[in-house]
């Protein structure tokens, strides 16, 4: 599968329906970064006003997973994912749109070539910026990585 913001989006439909009936979309991926975006609305909003935490995660994680997911089928590459760790800040209320990048195609990259030797992790981080662009929170997930024959 071609890993691209529609095929993405179209999965998270089929196998992710909370992430897309929240508004979580993928706008851009490369073999940099990969972008993704949510805005506030009735299906992700706390009784506060504000986005609800774990829908940002949702965006975050998403964030850090499609870049590993495109990076590996470039490679050709098949392993197993799956995060064993997860921390989270969160410095302003959310609202409006919120952008998730996570740009450490460069590190992932590197792994991905090392996970033929043993099975690797990596720190992935994602900062969602709103639309002045302040940071409302950061997460960063530990992805575990294993090959598969």
């Amino acid at each position: 599968m071609k890993i691209t913001p529609v095929t993405i989006n179209r999965l998270t439909l089929l196998k992710l329906p909370a992430a897309y009936f929240t508004g979580v979309r993928v706008r851009s991926v490369t073999d940099e970064s990969c972008r993704v975006t949510v805005r506030l609305g009735w299906a992700n909003k706390n009784p506060f006003r504000s986005m609800f935490w774990a829908v940002q995660g949702m965006a975050a994680e998403l964030s850090t997973g499609v870049m590993l997911m495109r990076l590996l089928s470039q490679k050709k590459r098949k392993a197993s994912m799956l995060v064993i760790e997860t921390k989270a800040t969160f410095s302003k209320k959310a609202v409006g749109n919120i952008v998730f990048d996570c740009l450490q195609g460069a590190e992932i990259a590197k792994k991905i070539a090392d996970l033929s030797q043993k099975p690797q992790q990596i720190w992935l981080h994602a900062k969602g910026l709103d639309e002045t662009g302040d940071v409302v929170c950061s997460f960063s997930f530990l992805w575990s990585l294993k090959g598969k024959n």
